[in-house]
């Protein structure tokens, strides 16, 4: 076993090293000949698309995406070691090319988790998970809580926990903020098991006693990492234990009224949704066009070779669909495709998923 696992190891430094010098090769602050919106990538239609293969979309591990409002900053994160390594990267429209990926200034820490980035609509904002020690609290540990940085001149601040009423001693994660600064966020139930998502308004300054929400929007057994969009109009929330899911976790789309109420959850189909269950990190970009999420798909079996052989293994290892998370995206027309028709029965509604048309 231990020659095993040695030669497994040093396959994997050689993996990553010449990923690394691929992209060293590629240039030291650029990647050549992407330029335009969206890492220079072809906008998709109503398929989903795997978003910017062997940048972004690598192999690795990833999920999450945020970005600035002027779409010149795109965020995703990458997990190694089942989250034993977890942080946020950064590639950066400059000059008319994109940057390669680089670790974000302050969150490039190996023993704390730093995940699940969001930018406030304004862009003066950049909230996140993290594990780290609360220095405030001289804290030799630290769980998760949400923390957040400003914007300087081009960069972020260093860190500050967000603190109570939003962090508590149980785990919050996955912000989610709206053009007036309500903030949206998973808490963890002090089982460890279950988790609710829950809204705090922001009201002179401080944000308020946080709420949880309603039935329709905490509607499985357990719910988690919901996108709020920045008019508060709907949510996107990632069910698991529902009896219509497709899979252990879907992504489901609540709308919110002008008096505050919330729609049915509707699945969004089985073109976003998979059998696999590991989808859980859903974002619209801030022009509104398209919806981003994580999902761990393989290589359909249509596509499946008559044998395996060496090659093959180590290629669809470096490539997605691997069963590492990867993020797809899609025309985000889905999302009006399923807003709620006043006339139509709640059933008819939710067979509008199984065949969206844009």
């Amino acid at each position: 076993m231990r020659r095993m696992a040695l030669f497994f190891f040093v396959l994997s430094v050689c993996f990553l090293t010449g990923r690394e010098t691929a992209l060293a090769a590629a240039g030291a602050a650029d990647l050549p000949g992407l330029k335009g919106p969206y890492l220079g990538q072809k906008p998709p239609g109503p398929e989903p698309e795997l978003f910017a293969p062997g940048i972004v979309s690598t192999g690795m591990f990833t999920r999450d995406v945020a970005m600035t409002p002027d779409g010149k900053e795109i965020y995703f994160c990458v997990a190694l070691g089942n989250y034993g390594w977890g942080t946020v990267l950064v590639t950066r429209e400059v000059n008319g090319r994109w940057t390669k990926p680089e670790v974000v200034p302050h969150l490039d820490d190996p023993h704390v988790l730093n995940f699940e980035p969001c930018i406030s609509p304004d862009g003066k904002k950049f909230y996140f998970l993290s594990t780290r020690p609360d220095p405030s609290k001289n804290e030799k540990e630290g769980d998760q809580d949400i923390w957040a940085m400003d914007r300087l001149d081009g960069g972020w601040s260093q860190p500050t926990n967000l603190g109570g009423p939003v962090n508590t001693d149980q785990a919050e994660y996955f912000p989610s903020v709206t053009r007036d600064g309500t903030i949206y966020f998973t808490r963890a139930e002090k089982d460890g098991r279950t988790s609710f998502i829950h809204r705090a308004r922001w009201r002179d300054g401080r944000f308020l006693e946080p709420e949880k929400l309603p039935a329709q929007v905490n509607s499985g057994t357990s719910q988690f990492n919901a996108f709020i969009a920045p008019d508060e109009s709907y949510i996107i929330v990632p069910v698991f234990g529902r009896k219509d899911s497709l899979g252990g976790t879907d992504y489901y789309i609540v709308f919110r009224g002008a008096d505050d109420t919330w729609s049915e959850p509707v699945n969004l189909g089985p073109k976003i949704n998979t059998a696999g269950g590991i989808e859980f990190s859903p974002y619209v970009s801030p022009d509104g066009k398209y919806f981003f999420f994580m999902s761990s798909r393989f290589l359909p079996r249509e596509k499946w070779p008559a044998k395996l052989t060496s090659g093959l293994l180590w290629d669809v290892y470096s490539h997605p669909p691997n069963g590492n998370s990867a993020i797809y995206w899609v025309d985000a027309r889905v999302i009006e495709s399923l807003r709620p028709d006043p006339g139509r029965a709640p059933a008819d509604h939710a067979r509008r998923t199984d065949n969206i048309t844009l």
